[in-house]
This record gives structure tokens, sequence and C-alpha cells, in this order.
């Protein structure tokens, strides 16, 4: 599979690729159809999920921070 000359990068793409296989066959869908979930739906959704925890974290520090700070 993936041979980029590093053993660890080399073996944990592999496993990657293995564990995906396997997922696709127990879910019935293809490698490539759990790829499209993973990386152009999932991610994305979780990117967005956490990039708005983010900034309501930093505004509510922000408010705290002028509560205290007068």
């Amino acid at each position: 599979m993936g041979k980029s000359g590093i053993p660890w990068v080399d073996a944990t793409f592999d496993w990657a690729v293995l564990f995906l296989l396997d997922l696709a066959q127990f879910l019935g869908i293809s490698y490539e159809e759990i790829n499209i979930w993973i990386f152009l739906v999932l991610w994305p959704v979780l990117t967005v999920i956490l990039i708005t925890w983010i900034v309501k974290l930093a505004l509510r520090c922000r408010k705290l921070g002028q509560e205290v700070n007068p």
C-alpha cells in the first residue's frame, strides 16, 4: 500500500486502509463511499461544530474577563 519509506507512516497508513476496508464491508458500502462520508461529510461538519464551540467559549471568556476587570 503506502510506500513513503518511513516505516511507522507506512504501517499507520496500511492499518487505516485495512480498517476502512473492514468498516466498509461491515456497513455494506464501498471503500470509496466510506471515504466520502468521512472526509466530505463528517469531517467538515465536525470542523464547523468545533469552530462554533471555540468561538462561543472565546466570547464567554471575554465576557467573564470584562466582568472581573471592569
